[in-house]
């Protein structure tokens, strides 16, 4: 028997994981994909927060997930992380909150920063209790690039440049501007805008700056139009207002984007018109297969969005014919959608390419 030493210990295991990252690879897209974002894309860190009211850890979130319990996803069942990372042959990322951070092998194919509550700014988790603000999602994967480094520097290099960093981030801090007097003393709603657009494009450039190259940005879905909005209308109609700030904030990140692109070299990116496609829907139902785009599914009372999903609530029998699971979130049927076409879909929707092409190139 021959005995190892700690330096030969850990070169064999650094071999036997770069050989098993080679057989991974033949089926994978991308090395790793790395979330980042709020509610839409948690796949359980709020579950390690203590004093978080930004959690879905319990029934009946979770009851079309595979193993039918709670996970910590807003949602019935997978989340927009989860179905992405299929699309790209990979396990769903886990939440970096539940990882061994010095245990390489646990993050090499992505994780998950993602945060209920959290925004581009630091200020929106007074709402929603604690939540991880972007900035330390960042600083998350900042320290996590470190640990990668053991694998050694070209390889660690290589590894980061050809994964996918996602971000689904911004509805929070429109609700939270909106929600807020003194936010808009201090800003006029276009002035807001132009700050999550600056302080989105820092965090980005922080992340290009330890290696990051492929980019994938969803833009603010029609946050007039979920139940927790429609139900303040008698009609029960959307919230213009908070459409035209999403609109705005949108184009404002396509521009930044743009920009980045001429001035980055290596820079490549995919914007995602999450409101176009919500409309879409919203105005084509029966064709993607919804009855029901107006209320939630799981909730109490009018449109189920008086009351959020909690334990004790009803929910809807038939979760695939509705747009939005709870007040805020939708169903997984929604969410396939959404990502079907994020990765595949047309310039009308993918700008300047969609996720296939950006991770192909």
């Amino acid at each position: 028997m021959v005995k190892m030493d700690g330096n030969n210990f850990i070169f064999f295991l650094t071999i036997c994981v770069l050989s098993w990252r080679m057989e991974l690879l033949k089926a994978q897209m991308v090395p790793a994909v790395y979330v980042f974002g709020d509610s839409l894309v948690d796949v359980g860190n709020n579950n390690f927060l203590p004093v978080s009211f930004a959690k879905a850890n319990f029934p009946h979130n979770g009851v079309d997930f595979p193993t039918r319990k709670p996970t910590g996803r807003f949602c019935n069942g997978k989340n927009a992380a989860d179905l992405l990372a299929e699309k790209l042959g990979l396990p769903s990322s886990p939440p970096y909150l539940s990882l061994s951070v010095n245990n390489i092998t646990s993050h090499l194919t992505g994780a998950s920063f993602a945060s209920g509550g959290a925004g581009i700014f630091n200020s929106t988790d007074h709402v929603f209790g604690q939540a991880i603000p972007l900035s330390n999602q960042v600083d998350d994967f900042v320290s996590l690039n470190k640990i990668l480094m053991k694998l050694g520097s070209s390889a660690a290099q290589n590894h980061t440049s050809k994964s996918l960093f996602a971000f689904v981030i911004g509805s929070n801090d429109l609700f939270d501007y909106f929600g807020s007097p003194n936010l808009r003393k201090q800003n006029t709603p276009q002035q807001y805008v132009d700050l999550m657009v600056t302080t989105l494009k820092q965090q980005l450039m922080r992340l290009y700056a330890v290696g990051a190259r492929r980019f994938f940005l969803g833009g603010v879905g029609a946050i007039g139009c979920i139940p927790v909005e429609r139900v303040k209308n008698k009609s029960h109609g959307c919230n213009a207002e908070h459409n035209f700030w999403a609109v705005e904030y949108n184009d404002g990140l396509k521009a930044m984007l743009n920009e980045l692109k001429s001035k980055l070299r290596g820079f490549y990116y995919s914007f995602f018109d999450t409101y176009g496609i919500m409309q879409t829907i919203t105005q084509n139902a029966s064709t993607y297969g919804f009855n029901e785009v107006e209320a939630a599914c799981c909730g109490l009372g009018e449109l189920r969005a008086i009351v959020p999903c909690l334990p004790f609530v009803t929910q809807c029998s038939n979760r695939t014919d509705h747009m939005f699971w709870d007040l805020y979130h939708p169903t997984e049927a929604t969410t396939g959608i959404v990502v079907d076409t994020l990765f595949d879909g047309p310039s009308r929707y993918c700008v300047p390419i969609n996720v296939r092409q950006l991770v192909s190139g």
